[in-house]
């Protein structure tokens, strides 16, 4: 065993100073850590090795802590099935008898467009209020008790919606399952960017774009399947179905280790160890488990100097201020290019011109292809930076955007209606492949270990500001009784998405490949987004 690990006063409490307000303590402490020779030659070890390697031999040496950070990135299929249901809603023939209105000049009745968008907003209002809830929960309970009392109201909140008999309380128990919602997805990035090696990261954050796309398959195959169906069952079948997920959850995150930086962090190192070992494979070294917690330990101590238990307020302090506007932007982003379309695929193709049935069948079809680009975005983020990533998803998004909404423009037949739902699925599928999971990576990536519970959750409340108001506005530009525009929406969301591609091409940086170590070196010497690439970073810096 390392010497570093015999000694009583490396063994002093990180949070224990902090919860004294004894910041020259945590100072001496910092100099102690840093200052022991034997401690930062395991921690350099352990980052060489985790830059030299490859992608195949991180996920064979590491096939448990992919698995925990799948489970944790699986919270989210809950948010998306609820969420891609309400979409399908608006189009369920029986849920549009009992609950719409007759549109002049339209076929059957419609939703009112006041209650559509309150359908898709009620859910994304309770999670705002989750996430801000996340981090301080988080910092005290750790990601998997946060994670399983979320699970456990998740449970409770499912009732309100199944049972309600209007529009008003089927809004009102929206809004009380969101706020678990907000628990998963503040959560759930952390965790996994947590609990892998470096090359890993931008495979398993992507993984929550995964539990996106699945929730999606779910909802489309069962909302096709009860579409025919003339009673209060058409809708109250698929909400039955939201009990399949919270139970099996529960049972694995209790199993999960805790994440070790978060341990680090709570000055548990002995759990910490544990929870290494458990995340590598069986019969890795016991030299290697610690080079790792060493590494941890390097990195927790060389942010101690910011002091104090973490506040939302520092969130806006200093360098850590540009951090959270990456965060919140790459969040928000993720509404304007093209991504409220895949959300009401099913609507979008009925109002393209499909008929009902065709467009849950288009929905299903739309839902695997998108499962298909998650997957293929796992080798992508290994081989490309996340920078390249974003920018050209949107690039190509953008281009499609105003093809759709040319293509609306021009005279209808029965061709241009094809061509309009061709292009809402290539939209998504660009969007599921690219901008989506790498979203999630960037999110991970870019907040300060010390800082990442509530940075991440304050960066999904940007989502959720940014999300809010443009569902009110897709459902306006989609719905008959609304606007009306159909495939015309491409040139609002081209629009939108030219404006995230500047601001990323200015301020994103390049991710891929840096310890957080580095990455906090980088941001504190304040280096340009576009230089963040080519500049180096000594493995023995501790600045």
């Amino acid at each position: 065993m390392s010497s570093h690990m015999a000694e009583p006063k490396a063994q002093s409490s990180y949070v224990d100073a902090v919860e004294k307000g004894d910041h020259e303590k945590n100072v001496h402490e910092q100099s102690e850590v840093l200052d022991d020779k034997v401690l930062m030659t395991d921690a350099q070890n352990a980052e060489n090795r985790e830059h030299e390697m490859t992608l195949w031999q991180a996920a064979k040496d590491h096939p448990m802590a992919c698995f925990w950070a799948f489970c944790f990135c699986f919270t989210i299929v809950m948010e998306s099935f609820d969420m891609f249901l309400n979409g399908n809603f608006v189009a369920l023939t029986a849920f549009k008898e009992r609950y719409g209105v007759v549109v002049e000049g339209s076929v059957g009745k419609s939703i009112p467009t006041k209650w559509q968008s309150s359908l898709f907003q009620a859910g994304q209002c309770g999670a705002f209020v989750g996430v801000f809830m996340a981090g301080p929960i988080t910092n005290v309970l750790g990601y998997r008790w946060t994670t399983l009392l979320g699970l456990v109201l998740m449970n409770a909140t499912i009732f309100i919606s199944f049972f309600a008999d209007s529009l008003a309380v089927l809004v009102i128990g929206q809004a009380f399952e969101g706020v678990p919602w907000g628990l998963f997805i503040a959560n759930s990035p952390a965790y996994a960017s947590e609990v892998v090696p470096l090359v890993l990261r931008g495979a398993c954050t992507a993984t929550l774009q995964m539990s996106w796309s699945i929730g999606m398959i779910i909802v489309a195959a069962a909302t096709l399947g009860f579409n025919n169906r003339t009673d209060e069952w058409a809708w109250r079948g698929p909400l039955a179905l939201q009990w399949i997920f919270p139970l099996p959850l529960m049972v694995l995150i209790f199993l999960a280790p805790e994440s070790p930086w978060w341990l680090v962090r709570r000055g548990r190192k002995d759990q910490a160890l544990r929870s290494i070992k458990r995340l590598a494979r069986k019969n890795g070294t016991q030299a290697s488990a610690e080079d790792t917690l060493a590494m941890m330990e390097r990195t927790v101590q060389i942010e101690v100097h910011n002091g104090g238990e973490p506040t939302l307020l520092d969130l806006v302090k200093g360098t850590d201020l540009r951090r959270t506007i990456i965060t919140c932007l790459m969040y928000a982003s993720q509404n304007f290019a093209g991504n409220l379309i895949a959300n009401q695929a099913t609507f979008f193709f009925e109002q393209a011109g499909m008929s009902t049935d065709f467009s849950f069948k288009l929905n299903l079809i739309n839902s695997c292809l998108q499962l298909v680009a998650n997957i293929l975005s796992w080798p992508l983020s290994g081989w490309l930076g996340r920078r390249t990533i974003y920018l050209g998803g949107t690039a190509i998004n953008i281009t499609l955007l105003f093809l759709l909404g040319i293509c609306a423009s021009i005279p209808q037949n029965t061709s241009t209606n094809y061509a309009q739902a061709c292009l809402g699925v290539i939209i998504s599928f660009v969007f599921a492949g690219a901008m989506g999971p790498i979203s999630y990576s960037i999110i991970a990536e870019t907040s300060s270990i010390r800082l990442r519970a509530l940075s991440t959750g304050v960066g999904r409340a940007a989502y959720y500001a940014a999300e809010i108001p443009m569902i009110y506005l897709a459902s306006r530009m989609l719905n008959p009784t609304g606007w009306n525009l159909a495939g015309k929406c491409g040139y609002v969301w081209g629009g939108t998405a030219c404006v995230c591609f500047v601001s990323a091409y200015f301020g994103l940086p390049e991710l891929k490949d840096r310890s957080y170590r580095e990455l906090d070196i980088l941001f504190n010497r304040k280096v340009s987004a576009r230089k963040f690439k080519s500049t180096v970073i000594d493995v023995t810096e501790n600045e």
